[in-house]
């Protein structure tokens, strides 16, 4: 069967339309920047959702906004609440305990999606991130904690598709390769320096840990910090664990570790409680 490919205008209007919704009445400069598309190309993607009445233009200043039609877009999605509840508590703890904002984000197609954050907890921040703001897989803590810890045919399914549809980047021969994804893993976290597509680009660095469901992962925990506040292996040293204890001391009824991530019982020890 042949490869899928993506129709690459429904690529790139589903991306205009996303950048327009975590703004705040952006012109079409701005959108052109954010998503990296020429600005004729962005102005005719704009009409056109302006024509389905996604996007509305305040005609004084030439600035877009989304409508309340985008709502529509979202029925019938099927929310995973009780993550959001099982984690917010501890992420609310975190941030208390080390000032950072803590940020829960789940896999979506070829983006970690925010579904919580503590960023309006924080004052240590340059933006609050609301759920629904998108980071790519490729470039993204979080995306790299995810990637390392899917199964081997689902990483490859979706490298293949970034493939499709990214720029060729080192990062994709990195993963396919396996070298990254095993010192992920043996790690237990992903870290990114210099966040570049957070609302205020370069000022944050991330580390992030993956989430699991009934062994399955589906997303992951990150702690946002200045990036010129201390250097990533000082970060690392101060809040890795505590992420990783933040993870792994959730309820086994809720979240679950991986196999492999699982210690067999030594045989002495399985005999005893047998007794």
């Amino acid at each position: 069967m042949e490869r899928s490919v993506p129709i690459r205008s429904v690529s790139r209007s589903i991306a205009v339309l996303q950048a327009i919704n975590r703004g705040d009445w952006l012109t079409v400069m701005e959108i052109s920047k954010a998503v990296d598309l020429p600005y004729p190309t962005t102005f005719r993607i704009i009409q056109t959702l302006m024509h389905e009445g996604l996007v509305v233009c305040e005609a004084s200043c030439k600035r877009y906004r989304v409508t309340a039609l985008v709502q529509s877009l979202a029925q019938g999605y099927a929310d995973q609440g009780s993550l959001v509840d099982a984690l917010r508590p501890r992420m609310v703890e975190l941030t208390r305990k080390h000032s950072w904002p803590i940020s829960l984000t789940t896999h979506v197609g070829r983006s970690m999606v925010v579904r919580d954050s503590t960023h309006s907890l924080s004052s240590l921040t340059f933006w609050n991130y609301a759920p629904g703001f998108c980071l790519p897989l490729l470039e993204s803590a979080s995306g790299h904690a995810f990637l390392a810890h899917a199964p081997s045919h689902k990483r490859i399914a979706l490298l293949e598709g970034l493939e499709a549809y990214e720029r060729r980047s080192p990062l994709l021969d990195m993963f396919k390769s396996e070298k990254l994804v095993q010192n992920i893993r043996d790690n237990g976290y992903a870290t990114w320096e210099r966040n570049p597509h957070a609302q205020v680009p370069g000022k944050t660095s991330s580390i992030a840990v993956p989430l699991f469901d009934h062994g399955e992962v589906v997303g992951a925990l990150s702690l946002v910090f200045f990036a010129s506040a201390l250097p990533m292996a000082e970060a690392v040293r101060r809040y890795a664990d505590d992420l990783k204890d933040a993870a792994q001391r959730l309820s086994d009824d809720a979240l679950a570790p991986p196999a492999y991530m699982v210690q067999p019982v030594p045989a002495r020890t399985a005999e005893l409680a047998m007794h």
